[in-house]
C-alpha cells in the first residue's frame, strides 16, 4: 500500500432533517488497490456513494482527490474530475436503445468540446480502442438491450472506463451474474487494478471479497467500524464490526418440536449450490440469517412458490409440495411476509382494515357478497393484537408509520391459520420496539405451525428464533440452537469461513 491516497475522506457528514445518515465518515483509497466496503441495509452506504459521486451535497467534512479539494456538485463534475460509479441499478449506466459502440463513447459525443458532425467511423474507432484496453470482446455493432445483463455490465464498466478515472466505484456489481459472468467481470477488476485505479468494491458476498480485497472497511449506523488491511485479511473480524456484537441479553427460551410440518431435501436454489435440507416443526420459530445476497430471499421466495428450485424435494404434513405459484402456496397453508413491503405488500389507497384482508377475501364472502362484519372484526383483533397505532381500522395505511406499516403487513397474513409462516426480513425499517411487539406476536401464535424468518441482524434471530441457521452462498452452513451459542463459531459461519457444515 503506497504511502499517499489517490482519494481521501475526513469528517464527512449527512443528515436528512433531524436523521444524520452518517456521522463523520473517513477514508482513503490507494492505487491499483481494491478496497471492499461493507455495511447493512441502512448503514450510510448509499448515501456515502452519492455524495461522493455528486448526486448529494456534503454536510460537513473534506474530501480530496489526488492532493487537491474535491466537492463535486454534479455526477458530470465528479467523472470530470476523475472518480466515476457504476451503480447497482446497470440501466443507471448505459443507454439501452443505443448500441455498444455509441455507448462506450457517449459521454463524449455529448460532453463539452463535443463535435457537431457525427462520423460513424470515427465513433467505432475510438469505441474499439475502448475495448481493447479493457479487453472487451462483444459486437461493437450490437443493441445494448439485446446483451446479457452481464455484457451489459461489462459495457457500463468500460463505458466508465473511458474517462480514464483515478477512482472507480462499482456497488454491488456481481448482485445479479453468475459465478462464471462473476469470474469475467473479476478479470477485469484484476486488469483495472494492474492500471493503478483505485477502486472502491461496495459488496455482502463473502466469495467476492475473499477474491478481490487488498483492504476491507465495515460500516455501521453511519460511521466505519472498521478497517481491515493485514494479511491474512480478518474476514470474520470484518462481518463482526459490520453487523455488531451488541447483542441483546434478553434471549428467548428455546423450544423443541418433535413433529414435523415441512421438510426439504436436496433442495438447489441456484446454479452451482450446495443442497438445501431441513426440518421446520410445529410450534418452532427457526430464524435463516447471513449476509445481504447469500439468497436467503431467493430461498423464501421457492418455499412461496414464487421461483422454482434447479433439484430436490418438500413436503408438507408428510405431503409432497411443489407450488407452481403464490396463489398454490397460499392454499397449501404457506404464507409469505415479503421483504420489500412498498412493492410487494402495502396497498397505498386501501385502509388497514382492507390491506389485512386483501387475501383471503374470497374466504369473507358468500355469493360474492363481502362480509363487512367478519373483514372488520379480524382488523381489530389483528390491531389490539400487535399495538397498531392507529384512529381505528379505516385509516389508509400510507397514513400509518413505517413500523406500523410493517405491522399491518403481519397481521395480513396472520389473520388466517397457516402451516408455515415465512417473514422476509420483518424487521427492517422498524424501531426496536415495533421489533420486540412483532416477535412477541409471532413467538405468542407459533402453535400449530412452522414459523421460518429470514434475518441479516443476528440480535433479531437471538430475539425471536427457537433455532437458527446460516445461510451462506444459497446453502445452509450451520444449526444452532438458541441456548448457550458460539457466537464466534456463528459469526464465523456467516463470513463463510472454514466451518461449513452439511445441514
Amino acid at each position: 500500500m503506497g504511502s499517499d491516497a489517490v482519494f481521501r475522506v475526513e469528517g464527512l457528514r449527512k443528515s436528512f432533517g433531524q436523521n444524520e445518515v452518517l456521522g463523520g465518515i473517513s477514508l482513503e483509497l490507494f492505487a491499483g488497490e481494491v478496497t471492499v466496503l461493507m455495511g447493512a441495509n441502512g448503514a450510510g452506504k448509499s448515501t456515502l456513494v452519492k455524495i461522493v459521486s455528486g448526486v448529494y451535497s456534503r454536510g460537513a467534512g473534506s474530501m480530496q482527490l489526488a492532493g487537491q479539494a474535491f466537492d463535486p456538485q454534479s455526477p458530470a463534475e465528479a467523472i470530470r474530475a476523475g472518480v466515476v460509479t457504476v451503480h447497482q441499478n446497470i440501466n443507471d449506466g448505459v443507454v439501452a436503445d443505443l448500441d455498444v459502440a455509441t455507448n462506450l463513447t457517449f459521454d463524449r459525443l455529448s460532453g463539452k468540446g463535443a463535435s457537431l458532425l457525427f462520423k460513424p467511423r470515427d465513433v467505432r474507432a475510438e469505441a474499439r480502442a475502448v475495448a481493447d484496453r479493457m479487453g472487451l470482446a462483444i459486437d461493437l455493432k450490437a443493441r445494448v438491450s439485446d446483451l446479457s445483463l452481464a455484457d451489459r455490465q461489462m459495457v457500463a464498466i468500460a463505458r466508465a472506463m473511458a474517462h480514464q478515472p483515478k477512482v472507480l466505484i462499482l456497488d454491488e456489481p456481481t448482485s445479479s451474474l453468475s459465478s462464471a459472468e462473476a469470474d469475467r467481470l473479476f478479470s477485469l477488476i484484476d486488469r483495472l487494478r494492474g492500471q493503478g485505479v483505485a477502486i472502491l468494491y461496495i459488496s455482502h458476498r463473502m466469495s467476492d471479497i475473499r477474491r478481490l480485497a487488498d483492504r476491507i472497511m465495515s460500516m455501521r449506523d453511519g460511521v466505519i467500524s472498521g478497517v481491515f488491511d493485514r494479511k491474512p485479511l480478518d474476514y470474520e473480524g470484518a462481518v463482526n464490526a459490520m453487523l455488531g456484537r451488541k447483542i441483546h441479553l434478553d434471549r428467548v427460551v428455546a423450544r423443541s418440536s418433535a413433529r414435523a410440518v415441512f421438510t426439504a431435501e436436496g433442495l438447489r436454489i441456484a446454479q452451482g449450490s450446495r443442497p438445501i435440507s431441513m426440518t421446520l416443526g410445529a410450534g418452532e420459530v427457526v430464524a435463516i440469517t447471513g449476509l445481504v445476497g447469500v439468497g436467503k430471499t431467493a430461498l423464501a421466495e421457492t418455499l412461496f412458490g414464487v421461483r422454482r428450485p434447479l433439484a430436490g424435494t418438500m413436503h408438507m404434513d408428510g405431503r409432497p409440495y411443489a407450488p407452481r405459484s403464490a396463489r398454490a402456496a397460499i392454499a397449501a397453508g404457506v404464507f409469505l411476509v415479503a421483504k420489500d413491503r412498498a412493492q410487494s405488500g402495502i396497498v397505498g389507497g386501501f385502509n388497514i382494515e382492507r390491506n389485512i384482508s386483501l387475501p383471503f377475501l374470497k374466504r369473507m364472502s358468500g355469493l360474492g357478497v363481502m362480509n363487512k362484519r367478519a373483514e372488520r372484526a379480524v382488523a381489530r383483533r389483528q390491531i389490539e393484537e400487535l399495538g397498531i397505532v392507529c384512529r381505528s381500522e379505516k385509516d389508509d395505511l400510507s397514513a400509518l408509520s413505517g413500523g406500523n406499516q410493517q405491522k399491518v403487513m403481519v397481521a395480513r397474513w396472520m389473520s388466517q391459520a397457516s402451516r408455515l409462516f415465512i417473514l422476509d426480513e420483518p424487521f427492517q425499517g422498524v424501531d426496536i420496539s415495533a421489533r420486540r411487539d412483532i416477535a412477541a406476536k409471532l413467538r405468542a401464535s407459533a402453535d400449530g405451525r412452522a414459523t421460518l424468518i429470514f434475518v441479516t441482524e443476528i440480535d433479531e434471530a437471538l430475539e425471536t428464533a427457537d433455532r437458527i441457521l446460516v445461510m451462506s452462498e444459497h446453502t445452509i452452513v450451520g444449526e444452532h440452537r438458541n441456548a448457550d451459542i458460539d457466537l464466534d463459531r456463528l459469526l464465523a459461519e456467516v463470513a463463510g469461513g472454514p466451518l461449513h457444515s452439511a445441514a
